[in-house]
């Protein structure tokens, strides 16, 4: 289980998260909402060491990861998919998905093939660059890549941003797959509600870096929610 008690974040003199506590669980996907620049990018970022903390703990199956460098994340079973995808374009699909090996002792340095069965499209096109692909092939390949680390937590931050329906749908069905084996926990960060509604067990609502509002998906108010989303 991942546990985050407490937490602060400063750029400088700005406090970007202030005493943001949640938890995430094995077999579950906890989602985190909030509009544009409430902190939830940073939060993400921290969990994974790509963001310092100023306070609290960040604790992962039973270790604080707080002062973790991100690589040491990693190799706990830590995997990211950040905004914005960051797959290496000059690089194919097969060496991207490659990538993930770095973590990874020598014998199981290989591509699962569920990474094919939930997105077929890169197995079509393991030799093409991935600068070639489009926004939502990127999204996918990012996914792929973070799998093949074999994570035991996976973080994904806004994977619907920018792609067409019939790819989220695809990524979609991917996260409620890998909820759904029970070895995993998600931490999903999203702004699209229908999205994360449909997908979450439960769900923290943040604004002005705290989280002002939590629950479980029947606790979920539509109107209530969607609220705090718009103001």
């Amino acid at each position: 289980m991942l546990n985050i008690d407490n937490v602060d974040v400063h750029y400088g003199a700005a406090q970007a998260l202030r005493g943001v506590s949640l938890t995430a669980q094995t077999g579950k996907v906890t989602t985190v909402l909030g509009r544009n620049g409430v902190g939830k990018t940073t939060l993400l970022r921290a969990v994974v060491g790509r963001n310092p903390v100023s306070g609290g703990t960040i604790t992962w199956e039973g270790h604080n990861m707080a002062r973790a460098r991100s690589d040491a994340r990693a190799r706990a079973g830590i995997a990211s998919v950040p905004q914005g995808r960051e797959i290496f374009p000059l690089l194919t699909v097969k060496e991207n998905l490659e990538t993930g090996f770095a973590i990874l002792p020598r014998g199981e340095r290989n591509v699962p093939d569920e990474v094919f069965d939930l997105f077929p499209v890169l197995r079509d096109m393991l030799g093409r660059r991935g600068g070639d692909l489009s926004g939502g092939q990127q999204q996918q390949l990012a996914i792929g890549r973070a799998m093949v680390m074999r994570p035991r937590l996976l973080v994904l931050d806004e994977p619907t941003e920018g792609i067409q329906p019939s790819i989220i749908q695809d990524i979609g069905r991917a996260i409620t797959y890998l909820r759904d084996k029970g070895d995993m926990a998600i931490l999903l960060v999203e702004q699209y509600y229908d999205f994360a509604r449909d997908l979450c067990d439960t769900f923290h609502v943040m604004d002005r870096g705290q989280i002002v509002k939590s629950g479980t998906r029947a606790e979920m108010v539509d109107d209530e929610v969607r609220g705090l989303l718009t103001v």
